[in-house]
């Protein structure tokens, strides 16, 4: 009887520990991006593998807890942006990064197809030196390769706070995917990402 309990403590203490390492092995990580409308930036990261979640929020200004009336009106200064949490031992921030590209119009200073002004600018927000490096790396990569015939408008800047968005942009792709479609068509979000990009599919 004790040989048993003593094996079935050992198989318990096994278990925990083979948790316990699974766990340390996943390692997860943010990133933070603006593409402008969060609606389609998050969307759009929810396809990837090895991306845990994408949160709809607000990041870049000077209010504390901006709503979204404040900063669609362009009052706060921040932008609307995604912070993607990511496996990075299922796919790599570099990674991350490549295809944020392909998902914004790169040139475009003035916000994001029909959605104008600054809040709705496209920008990385960088957590750490690596992400900088990346980034930057990624951009001159990117203008050194002609794929584009102007300058890359995109800025890289340092993360500051993110404010997530109210509940009802969270997921707003799938609670309403009609008025989903139907803004991401009238904005010709994928027409010209097609014409930038060239076959691109979100």
């Amino acid at each position: 009887m004790k040989n048993r309990f003593a094996l079935t403590t050992s198989l318990i203490v096994l278990t925990f520990c083979s948790l316990v390492a699974l766990n340390s092995n996943a390692k997860e990580q943010s990133a933070i991006f603006a593409g402008g409308c969060f609606w389609c930036t998050e969307s759009d990261f929810e396809k990837l593998d090895g991306v845990v979640s994408a949160t709809s929020g607000y990041t870049g200004g000077h209010l504390q807890n901006p709503t979204y009336k404040q900063v669609s009106a362009g009052d706060s200064g921040h932008v609307e942006a995604v912070e993607v949490i990511f496996d990075d031992s299922a796919i790599s921030y570099a990674e991350l990064v490549e295809y944020f590209w392909k998902t914004i119009d790169p040139t475009d200073g003035g916000g994001q197809f029909c959605d104008r002004g600054q809040q709705y600018r496209s920008e990385i927000f960088y957590q750490t030196g690596e992400q900088k490096k990346i980034a930057e790396d990624s951009k001159q990569a990117l203008e050194a390769s002609g794929a584009l015939k102007v300058p890359v408008a995109t800025a890289i800047t340092p993360a500051m706070t993110f404010y997530k968005a109210e509940d009802y942009h969270q997921d707003y792709h799938l609670k309403n995917p009609v008025r989903y479609n139907y803004y991401r068509w009238g904005c010709g979000r994928d027409k010209r990402l097609n014409v930038i990009w060239g076959g691109t599919e979100k």
